[in-house]
């Protein structure tokens, strides 16, 4: 099966693909860590305008991971995100970076992350926050991340990790 990464507009097909990601995700890695109830809750939620007008924002870029023309992964670049306590007169990326338990293969994270190094290749540090028990945690270190503190992930308070890279030292 062909994987490939690509740059996404913010429009109704691009979030539409995006939330079919989150959703699948949401699911397998919160279903034994908060209730469904919580989950659904958080889903009904969603405004796709908010999220179409937030990814059209030119800070931000949206890369989806394709396997055939399923969407399978997800990363979200955002440009000057900052957190607290970070680093002055650094220029700071967040990284939202997501791959569906099925499809989390080394090719789809190759490809997923080769497009986000392109994507954050101005700045001079990429961070992001992360589960303790994401199964990506190893591969974000592999990559040239560490962990600089204790967390909790959005939306639900979960044990997290903030990590960085210096971007300059992995390019």
């Amino acid at each position: 099966m062909e994987i490939v990464s690509k740059f996404t507009i913010g429009s109704d097909e691009g979030v539409d693909d995006l939330f079919t990601i989150i959703k699948s995700s949401l699911h397998s890695t919160y279903k034994a860590l908060i209730s469904e109830e919580e989950i659904q809750q958080y889903i009904e939620n969603w405004d796709p305008r908010k999220m179409i007008n937030e990814l059209n924002n030119l800070s931000n870029q949206l890369i989806i991971t394709y396997a055939g023309q399923k969407p399978v992964g997800y990363s979200i670049v955002k440009s000057g995100s900052v957190y607290p306590d970070s680093l002055e007169g650094k220029r700071f990326t967040e990284l939202n970076f997501v791959i569906l338990k099925e499809y989390d293969t080394p090719e789809a994270r190759k490809s997923l992350w080769k497009k986000c190094k392109a994507a954050a290749s101005f700045t001079d540090i990429i961070w992001t926050n992360i589960l303790t028990e994401d199964p990506l945690l190893e591969f974000l270190k592999e990559s040239g991340f560490v962990i600089k503190e204790n967390a909790k992930t959005a939306p639900f308070k979960l044990p997290s990790y903030l990590m960085e890279m210096q971007v300059s030292k992995n390019q």
